[in-house]
């Protein structure tokens, strides 16, 4: 069965027809044609597929596409505030050397917005908890820390 879905996609309409039991995962990737929200496991243990669904994170593979009529959802193509412009965590996480394979990053970038969004000054508790949900299996987590304390600092320094 298929049904017509519209909901805004990283600011932008989007009215696209699916079946009804398509992941909102397999539905960005396929129809939207955004595949920087990565299909890691597809039940909902690694994050990679972590997108922001009005303002909360949603592991993309357990929500059905139908689930997004009349939502918002960002994902990490999403997250550049401009073509020439990174978001801080982007560049942090580069400049910090916090990506390796990569795969990981997308989800884990979505999980660091929202962390930082409710909490501008995380402790390494807080990133800890914030991304318990999120499995890299490259970098052991430091560089990580580091990047999402830098870019929190560097937001902070900006919001000044």
């Amino acid at each position: 069965m298929k049904k017509i879905v519209e909901f805004t996609v990283n600011g932008e309409p989007r009215e696209m027809t699916v079946d009804t039991c398509r992941s909102l995962l397999d539905a960005l990737r396929e129809e939207v044609g955004l595949t920087g929200t990565k299909k890691g496991c597809d039940v909902g243990d690694c994050g990679a597929c972590t997108v922001i669904v009005d303002g909360e994170p949603v592991n993309a593979c357990l929500m059905l596409a139908v689930e997004a009529e009349g939502r918002s959802v960002q994902t990490v193509e999403g997250l550049q505030p401009g073509v020439d412009r990174l978001h801080p965590l982007q560049d942090a996480f580069m400049r910090h050397g916090a990506s390796q394979c990569g795969f990981c990053t997308p989800g884990i970038l979505m999980m660091a917005k929202k962390l930082l969004d409710d909490n501008p000054n995380p402790t390494d508790e807080d990133i800890r908890f914030g991304l318990s949900g999120n499995i890299c299996r490259c970098t052991g987590y430091t560089k990580i820390f580091d990047a999402i304390k830098s870019a929190a600092r560097e937001m902070e320094a900006a919001r000044s």
